[in-house]
């Protein structure tokens, strides 16, 4: 098997790491996951960066909506995705993957501030790099921070799982007959309004010609499959 990429960024949402739980981290399912990128980076010369959201543990755009102050919330959530990037960075490391971790927001006690020059250097480095708190500032999506930092280090591709197999004209879970894209191009997800990323960030990888790959993760072997498989989950280009 072969990975026509070089340098991914893969994003995972804060519930996958919840498993069957719904919420918080199941060690379970952080192990395997951890396992999975291990493999990728035994066999494949590829360099790896990972956005995780914190939706496992707070949502802001969730709690906003039940009354907190907005600003306060998505703080809050991008704290979330410290923890869960640092809960990735311990299970890698026993594994035996160099990781770091680099915030948007100073902690140095725990991890690296977030510098590009840096980053890029710890990829070269083969280090698997963990971006968290966001990109700093709330009302933005970890979608946004995903794509962000992607076009920021150069990455190839982004890898978003999901748990659907990839893009529907309507949902999956709901709609039997829904319809499944294996290649859709950046307009058509706007025009059609499918809830694949949020609006800025599809614009974002537009305007930067940067592929999205959008597949379903739910059991060791995926994200490999994805990357190796073009029939695998729902690709997004220009």
């Amino acid at each position: 098997m072969d990975i026509e990429y070089k340098r991914i960024l893969i994003k995972l949402s804060g519930e996958i790491l919840s498993g069957e739980r719904g919420f918080g981290i199941d060690p379970a399912t952080l192990s395997w996951i951890s396992e999975e990128i291990k493999n990728i980076k035994d066999n494949f010369n590829i360099d790896i960066a990972i956005v995780i959201g914190g939706g496992n543990i707070l949502r802001g755009s969730q709690a906003s909506a039940q009354g907190m102050d907005r600003t306060t919330a998505d703080y809050m959530g991008m704290l979330a995705t410290v923890i869960n990037a640092l809960a990735m960075q311990e299970r890698l490391e026993r594994l035996g993957v160099p990781t770091r971790v680099l915030s948007a927001i100073k902690m140095d006690q725990l991890c690296e501030f977030y510098i590009r020059r840096r980053a890029i250097r710890h990829l070269e480095k083969g280090r698997v790099v963990i971006f968290a708190g966001g990109i700093g500032n709330p009302y933005f999506s970890t979608d946004t921070t995903a794509v962000l930092r992607a076009i920021e280090i150069e990455a190839d591709i982004i890898m978003k799982a999901t748990k659907v197999d990839g893009i529907y004209d309507s949902d999956p879970l709901k709609n039997k007959n829904a319809k499944k894209f294996d290649h859709i191009r950046f307009i058509d997800v706007l025009k059609n309004g499918l809830k694949v990323m949020d609006s800025t960030a599809i614009s974002l990888c537009m305007e930067n010609k940067l592929p999205i790959k959008i597949f379903k993760l739910e059991k060791s072997g995926d994200i490999i499959k994805a990357l190796t498989d073009k029939k695998a989950g729902s690709l997004i280009t220009e």
